[in-house]
């Protein structure tokens, strides 16, 4: 109500149902509680009214190698795609509408963003399409994407979708604890990833945006299998704690210590590196705990290692951190990696060693500029290295500070 209690004018205002809102909507409106299992067959049905078929659903296998189908009734399941060199790879990818034409016809993908986390690619045909029909299908696959995230809280089917390997205990763990894999803003840009992705016990990686505030841990608790992945479950759980109650890094790293050394002993310990990063103004802070050094990058180029007093890990009962200290320039990238990335061993015996890290990362960069195919690209040749596969965790984390006003930036094509 206004002053005096007459109601706001609206005269002129349309506000009957177009098509649009209609297709989004009974889509929207039906799938609050229907069961994960019938959300394929529903979008498969309000892809119909468009003139769509052949509606495929793709996910993200965890090796981020493949888009798997989602199995489902009316769906068109075939096989895995790859996600270098494929028409729906390339749109999960970009973030951006892929169309293949066909006889007669037009293939579509479309990336499937929950916010700014890529989870899949949607895949459909249409006999024509017009930017009406681009318009209304990217936001339908918007639409898809929150309810997979939504109802994969509390089913098992897009996991096993996603799973191409077994999978050990603790690398169901380890999933279970990270946050999304990739967040964009218009400030900053996260993407990490885990090797061996079916086997991985005590890496993790964790973060999260406060206001102008970007957090970030990286953690690799000592050992192997359910131990690793048990300390890593605590030190993850007391970094958040912590986090959230809004302490400094020195406090955070003493608590994260008491807890890892009171439920563990003495003889375990978790090497740690957290970070803050103020993305209004590029300062970042951290503190190494143990951690290889990150890499700055500049210019497409590894320019600097940031160096910084080191402490003990966490459990072992270190004296109060050094914070480090260091201004970005708009457009750096820094490098976050476990020592099992320059510790793994080629044919021959020799560590690959920072040295070689660098020479894949200047490479890399040079190929590639997304934040997510980097660390992709790193991913992969850490793994053609040792023949398709990895004999130690490796955690890679890639963050990329753009700089500028966030108000200003959010209205940039």
């Amino acid at each position: 109500m206004t002053d005096g209690g007459r109601k706001p004018n609206r005269i002129g205002v349309d506000r009957s149902e177009g098509f649009g809102e209609r297709l989004l909507g009974v889509l929207l409106d039906r799938a609050h509680e229907m069961p994960p299992e019938l959300i394929a067959p529903l979008v498969a049905e309000e892809v119909a009214r468009v003139g769509g078929r052949e509606v495929s659903i793709l996910l993200q296998d965890y090796e981020q190698v493949l888009l798997v189908p989602l199995p489902g009734r009316r769906l068109k399941v075939g096989g895995p795609e790859p996600v270098e060199g494929s028409p729906a790879g390339e749109a999960f990818l970009s973030r951006r509408t892929v169309e293949v034409p066909q006889d007669g016809s037009v293939r579509m993908y479309l990336p499937l963003l929950d916010g700014s986390d890529q989870i899949g690619a949607m895949a459909l045909t249409l006999d024509s399409v017009d930017d009406d029909d681009r318009r209304l299908l990217r936001r339908l696959a918007g639409l898809v994407a929150d309810m997979i995230v939504t109802k994969d809280a509390y089913t098992d089917q897009f996991f096993q979708a996603r799973r191409s390997s077994p999978m050990s205990v603790a690398a169901e763990i380890q999933w279970s604890l990270l946050p999304p894999l990739t967040m964009t803003v218009p400030q900053v840009e996260v993407a990490g990833i885990l090797e061996p992705a079916y086997d991985v016990a005590g890496d993790s990686f964790d973060y999260a945006l406060n206001g102008d505030i970007l957090h970030v841990a990286m953690l690799d608790a000592m050992g192997h299998g359910l131990d690793a992945a048990t300390m890593a479950t605590v030190a993850v759980g007391a970094y958040r704690h912590t986090r959230r109650a809004h302490t400094d890094l020195s406090q955070v790293y003493a608590f994260m210590d008491r807890a890892i050394n009171e439920q563990f002993g003495p003889d375990h310990f978790v090497t740690a590196q957290m970070m803050i990063l103020d993305i209004t103004s590029g300062r970042l802070q951290w503190v190494n705990a143990g951690h290889p050094a990150p890499f700055l990058i500049r210019d497409r180029v590894v320019v600097d290692r940031l160096e910084s007093p080191t402490t003990l890990p966490v459990g072992f009962g270190g004296e109060e951190p050094v914070v480090s200290e260091r201004m970005l320039q708009p457009g750096d990238r820094l490098l976050c990696f476990t020592d099992g990335l320059i510790e793994e061993h080629q044919a021959g015996g020799a560590q690959f060693g920072e040295e070689q890290l660098i020479e894949w990362t200047n490479r890399i960069l040079h190929a590639r500029t997304a934040v997510r195919a980097v660390v992709r690209g790193l991913s992969h040749a850490l793994k053609q290295e040792r023949g398709g596969t990895t004999t130690d965790d490796a955690t890679i984390f890639l963050i990329e500070w753009r700089g500028g006003d966030a108000d200003h930036l959010a209205t940039l094509d």
